[in-house]
């Protein structure tokens, strides 16, 4: 299936690796990327984290090793919200663009969201950093930057939380087991079947009907199932079926409260300066669910709202608002103004 592999091109990824063994894997390695420097003080480090499909690439064209422009450039680079700080983007552990994953080994193990985010703790040491100035992410990447903040409150300032959730809900992991049956009955044209189902609950009823309505191509087929064909199309040529399985799974166990008396005792322990947002018009992240973040963080000041009719992929596109709620939670470091 696609994805990176070893012998592309490593476009701007670094590696780290640690060789002991680790959530059933004898060892692990998580490819990522930087931008900016950071400081003597290892103080104006910013985390980010991908979503499901997403990977390190967060800014930047397209080139070789990177077949999708970054998915959030809008915010990284000269004269963006995070230019002054040393930002780091690891592509997940289970994912397909060059960390560790079912691609390199039959029978990969069932992981968590904590189990990726005790992987990018070991990273953090790697790289010297004792506590993010922000952690950042949205949907996927926003359950793993809630379980920081959670597992590690110590080591995290400040938390951007973007149409995201504490747990899954019976509606997003119903959503999502269908998504893995069609993968399972036939992994190359599941996972195009998997992606026209997810891309469906990532926009919203009201943004496709205004963008397409009923309206048919010369061949007779309406024009929102060639809108799903093309971005199916697009998935299956960038990434591997058996890492949407595993990631989807461990999305679908996520539940910051597991072990913890529950999710507003585990949100409790969160002491990092919190802003969470979620998308008027997302129907598979509803406000409910970052309204119960917001309500049971103790450094949240209340919920966000982003207005969008993009749905659930508005913390993607709606890039003035989502670079207004950056620059709000993270100062300009002193020692760079």
């Amino acid at each position: 299936m696609s994805g990176w592999r070893f012998g592309d091109p490593n476009g701007r990824r670094k590696w780290f690796s640690h060789a002991a063994p680790f959530a059933g894997l004898p060892g692990f390695q998580l490819a990522y990327e930087t931008w900016g420097t950071l400081n003597a003080e290892a103080s104006n480090a910013v985390l980010v984290l991908h979503a499901l499909t997403g990977d390190s690439h967060v800014a930047g064209g397209v080139e070789p090793g990177h077949p999708t422009p970054g998915w959030w450039d809008s915010l990284v680079g000269k004269r963006k919200p995070l230019d002054a700080f040393f930002v780091v983007a690891p592509n997940v552990l289970g994912g397909c663009q060059g960390s560790t994953g079912p691609w390199q080994y039959p029978g990969f193990p069932g992981i968590t969201i904590r189990d990726q985010v005790a992987a990018e703790v070991h990273l953090a040491d790697y790289l010297g950093i004792g506590q993010w100035a922000a952690v950042l992410g949205g949907s996927m990447g926003g359950m793993r930057a809630v379980e920081w903040a959670v597992s590690a409150p110590d080591r995290v300032k400040s938390l951007l939380l973007l149409a995201t959730t504490a747990q899954a809900s019976a509606e997003q992991i119903a959503l999502a087991s269908a998504q893995l049956h069609a993968i399972k009955a036939d992994p190359v044209e599941g996972l195009g079947v998997a992606r026209r189902i997810a891309h469906i609950s990532y926009r919203s009823e009201q943004e496709l009907q205004a963008r397409f309505g009923r309206e048919k191509q010369e061949d007779g087929r309406f024009e929102v199932e060639s809108y799903l064909d093309h971005h199916a199309a697009k998935l299956t040529r960038r990434f591997d079926a058996d890492s949407y399985v595993t990631l989807t799974e461990a999305m679908n166990s996520h539940d910051v409260g597991r072990g913890r008396g529950g999710v507003r005792a585990a949100l409790a322990r969160i002491t990092a300066r919190t802003i969470v947002a979620g998308v008027d018009s997302d129907r598979l992240y509803p406000l409910a669910q970052q309204r119960e973040l917001a309500a049971g963080i103790p450094g949240a000041d209340g919920l966000r709202v982003i207005s969008s009719p993009y749905g659930h992929d508005a913390f993607l596109i709606e890039s003035e608002q989502v670079g207004a709620l950056v620059t709000e939670l993270v100062p300009v470091p002193s020692s760079t103004r």
